[in-house]
């Protein structure tokens, strides 16, 4: 039988020069760990992160700090750098629409 992990967003807090977002972990039947990922400022100022997105980028690193580390990663604590935050603007760029031309046959 494999355990399941259950990740829960608890909330965030504004500190002076990052928003923190916290999120439990619980694998069963183990208590929930407590996950710290946080989002500079400067970030949000500079239109790198929405705040509506913040959450969601946090769990994406948060995922894969938990695959990579069979569920225990090493730290409890984790800063979203400029490259993630950019690879996630990317990951959610419109795609341009491509163009169709009638090919005609000679």
């Amino acid at each position: 039988m494999t355990d399941s992990i259950i990740v829960q967003y608890v909330g965030f807090q504004n500190k002076a020069a990052a928003r923190e977002y916290t999120f439990a972990v619980r694998e069963a039947p183990s208590e929930p760990l407590q996950y710290t990922l946080s989002i500079a400022n400067e970030a949000f100022v500079s239109h790198l992160a929405r705040y509506q997105d913040a959450p969601e980028i946090c769990l994406l690193r948060l995922n894969r700090e938990l695959a990579t580390y069979a569920n225990h990663p090493p730290t409890t604590d984790f800063c979203i750098t400029d490259a993630e935050l950019a690879s996630y603007h990317e990951a959610r760029k419109p795609k341009p629409q491509r163009s169709f031309q009638k090919r005609t046959d000679d």
